[in-house]
């Protein structure tokens, strides 16, 4: 059995050999751009993900804006912390989920209003960072164009980031970001039968 000193000694060796393999790849590192980030799949923590890289760009002094498609009948304790940032220009389809409203041409408008505010962002340089939430329903529904999204997120500043959230990301829209997060569902309180939790669901 190995003693202390000789665990203690191994544990050194190899974290240096792992210090040495990070610093090597941020070395390499070297292209500095706004980035596309995707994050989908059916787990819940998408859209928590995303606000939590709004507050982490705000904590940085950035200038942010948040599109949220689908979403709107409830109030959700994002648009309550941020609606009134003075660094957050926020944006909400208001129409419910689409299972709701069960009108696909007043959806078809909602999404093409909340799309031109979008739009507008996204060839705005003072904006640092946007987040379109639920924007992949839009695309699979077929509410948007899905060549004209691409190409606005193609064309945007440099050095704008976008994160974009929701189930099906298409893989045009996987082609062009940069990171890709597919989050799993496990395991889901709802699926027992557990009503959805203010502070953890919206």
């Amino acid at each position: 059995m190995a003693t202390s000193d000789e665990r203690k000694a191994r544990h050194k060796k190899a974290m240096q050999r792992k210090k040495e393999h990070i610093d090597n790849r941020i070395q390499q590192a070297t292209i500095d751009k706004g980035l596309i980030v995707v994050l989908t799949g059916n787990g819940k923590g998408k859209s928590s993900s995303a606000f939590g890289m709004l507050a982490r760009s705000l904590g940085h002094g950035l200038n942010c804006a948040v599109i949220q498609f689908i979403k709107g009948v409830w109030e959700t304790g994002e648009h309550l912390m941020f609606k009134d940032h003075p660094r957050v220009e926020f944006h909400v389809m208001a129409t419910g989920f689409t299972w709701e409203t069960q009108d696909r041409d007043k959806d078809i408008a909602a999404a093409k209003a909340t799309w031109a505010e979008a739009k507008r962002l996204l060839q705005d340089d003072s904006v640092d960072l946007i987040i379109l939430d639920e924007l992949t329903y839009m695309l699979t529904y077929g509410y948007l164009d899905k060549q004209e999204v691409i190409e606005c997120l193609q064309n945007r500043p440099a050095m704008q980031h976008v994160v974009i959230t929701g189930r099906n990301a298409s893989p045009e829209l996987i082609e062009i970001a940069d990171t890709v997060a597919e989050l799993e569902s496990v395991k889901h309180a709802f699926d027992q039968g557990i009503k959805v939790q203010k502070g953890v669901d919206y």
